[in-house]
């Protein structure tokens, strides 16, 4: 029996700025229920591949399904309503909108798989939200501003989760807190694309890790085969 496809399946991507061609076909697939990683030093077409996925920027060649639905040519709000949903690097938390308004302003049940992540429950993974839900997204700190833009993402219920430099800035204990939540994500199913640089917590969370190299795929397999190629963190991640 063939495999089925995956949830996101992208072919040869091509994409650019302007004159500047970033992405040199570069293939991946992100199953439904797996946590899979981008990988790579800054500047070699982490952030590219996620605009190109979510319809940001646009495809100059190859193709990109979601849910068997070619994806090319939409726009990034059509394909946010067909499930997928963004964590943006930098939080991009709305100044005058408190943190309840932020939760209720972008919700949506329609995608909903597991009960939906409704206020309550959004509360329940991030209690610090529900103490400052009146606060202003200017109002809070970094840490609390990632937290709103997980669970903001969250609210939308998402068959794909894209989480672009996650724990970038963070305090340590703020960013224990996030590998808790995406743990948590994780063992509920969530679908999820990740992009962050601390690797020794990435193999305990993701099922597959691709590595990008000047806008191509350079490697990709599991936790065990990224642990035990040490190689590979020294050529291509920078550590």
């Amino acid at each position: 029996m063939a495999a089925p496809e995956p949830l996101l399946q992208a072919r040869q991507l091509q994409a650019g700025y302007g004159a500047s061609q970033v992405l040199f076909g570069v293939d991946l697939d992100i199953p439904a229920g797996q946590v899979i990683t981008l990988l790579g030093r800054n500047g070699m077409g982490k952030s590219t591949t996620i605009k190109t996925l979510i319809g940001a920027l646009a495809l100059r060649g190859g193709s990109v399904r979601f849910g068997g639905q070619a994806l090319a040519g939409l726009r990034p709000d059509a394909i946010a309503r067909l499930g997928v949903a963004i964590v943006p690097e930098g939080r991009q938390c709305f100044p005058n909108l408190t943190v309840r308004e932020h939760l209720l302003a972008f919700a949506d049940q329609r995608n909903g798989q597991r009960g939906g992540w409704d206020l309550a429950r959004l509360y329940a993974l991030f209690p610090r939200l529900k103490e400052r839900e009146n606060n202003m997204g200017n109002q809070l700190s970094g840490g609390e501003q990632q937290m709103l833009a997980i669970a903001r993402a969250l609210s939308t219920n998402p068959r794909l989760l894209i989480l672009d430099e996650a724990t970038e800035g963070l305090a340590p204990v703020i960013r224990e807190e996030i590998w808790r939540c995406l743990a948590q994500l994780k063992a509920n199913g969530q679908t999820t694309l990740v992009v962050d640089k601390y690797i020794d917590r990435l193999l305990a969370l993701a099922d597959h890790h691709v590595v990008l190299e000047r806008g191509r795929v350079v490697w990709q397999g599991s936790s065990a085969a990224l642990d035990g190629d040490r190689g590979v963190w020294a050529r291509y991640l920078g550590v």
